[in-house]
């Protein structure tokens, strides 16, 4: 698959981490998002952290914002790092690789636990980033979506009375 390097974002890559279906799902147009009290915690804490940073608009893809020599930075509301915000952010650093940018690397901030992760933009991180890109690809280009995930992985997903609100 080789669809356009600008259609898959951020979101795309946190979902195909957290749940196939959902990644099905939110590329057919399904957000629920906006109804979910998590969702909207996540996005008042980026809000009100490290306000004077702008973000910066890739189109499928928001970065939170770009340090000058190309830190990519990402806030998180979470209280934990999490393998898909590494690979959130990793991804906006392939797209701006493609944008001919010479990309240093990325940290991820937890501003609730008042931590960062730094990661590495070397040639290792651009091939996870490039497979995990594909690995969305072929999730969305599927004609169905993937069965759903136990309920217990679902705690908190704004796409779950979608998948369970009938059983």
């Amino acid at each position: 698959m080789n669809g356009d390097e600008d259609d898959i974002g951020g979101v795309h890559i946190k979902y195909l981490l957290h749940c196939h279906r959902q990644l099905w799902l939110y590329s057919r147009g399904y957000r629920p998002e906006s109804r979910n009290e998590d969702v909207a915690f996540g996005e008042s804490v980026n809000d009100t952290t490290y306000r004077r940073h702008h973000e910066v608009d890739l189109g499928a893809a928001k970065i939170d914002w770009v340090t000058v020599g190309a830190i990519v930075h990402e806030t998180k509301s979470s209280r934990r790092p999490s393998p898909q915000h590494d690979a959130q952010a990793l991804h906006y650093c392939l797209l701006l690789a493609r944008r001919s940018i010479t990309v240093r690397g990325a940290h991820v901030h937890y501003p609730l636990i008042r931590r960062t992760t730094k990661l590495a933009w070397d040639t290792a991180a651009r091939r996870s980033a490039e497979a995990t890109e594909e690995h969305a690809r072929r999730v969305i280009a599927a004609a169905t979506p993937a069965a759903r995930l136990p309920r217990s992985s679902c705690r908190g997903c704004s796409y779950l009375d979608y998948c369970w609100g009938e059983s």
